[in-house]
């Protein structure tokens, strides 16, 4: 099944060595560009990509307000994949909150760039441990530690969560913990719910915010 992406970077030359990467990848597809994010939810409606790769910081709408508009709008919206020049952006933070589902660094190689998509498409998060701890540094929040204490996860569930915060996969965690990929599936998809969590990276994003890593 082939992957359809749409690119959203104010960078002309950003868009055109991104396309020339991921149209070059089998089973990847651009199907749409757009200069800013006050276009995305229109393009999204109209292509319905399965992946936006979005630069983070662009003129008229940033990063972040784009994936909470798409987020909010657009029914089934497809994954969020945030573009930019630093790990260590604020803006990342912020729009892996408002619900990116992970980051990607403009110097990526082109077959990391294309696993980048691929890992986003089939649902997992894409995330830089090392990053998002020194991002999460002082970030504390009441309201993440009541969700986390509301969760009440079972031992095996927080030992699931600790890896996820490490940015293993499910087939790395099932390795890890010696048990079935589809009991790490099922282990995920309930710290997802006992969270209220859309995905991955906003469990993740409440595991650092809470201080539980």
């Amino acid at each position: 099944m082939t992957i359809s992406v749409l690119l959203v970077d104010d960078e002309p030359l950003t868009r055109a060595g991104l396309r020339t990467i991921l149209d070059a990848q089998e089973g990847i597809t651009v199907v749409g560009e757009a200069a800013d994010g006050v276009s995305v939810v229109g393009e999204v409606k109209r292509l319905r990509p399965d992946v936006i790769a979005m630069d983070v910081r662009m003129p008229l709408m940033d990063g972040i307000e784009a994936t909470r508009t798409v987020l909010r709008v657009v029914p089934e919206p497809p994954k969020i994949l945030i573009i930019t020049t630093f790990e260590n952006d604020d803006y990342v933070y912020e729009a892996l909150r408002a619900g990116a589902d992970g980051f990607l660094l403009k110097r990526a190689r082109p077959t990391e760039i294309a696993n980048a998509v691929r890992t986003v498409a089939q649902g997992d998060s894409l995330l830089y441990p090392a990053a998002v701890r020194s991002l999460a540094a002082g970030r504390r929040s009441d309201s993440a530690r009541a969700i986390l204490d509301r969760a009440d996860l079972t031992q095996r569930e927080v030992a699931v969560l600790r890896l996820m915060t490490k940015g293993l996969s499910n087939a790395e965690i099932a390795a890890d913990l010696y048990i079935g990929s589809e009991t790490v599936k099922t282990h995920v998809s309930s710290i997802l719910a006992k969270f209220g969590a859309r995905d991955r990276t906003q469990a993740v994003i409440v595991a650092y915010e809470s201080g539980f890593v």
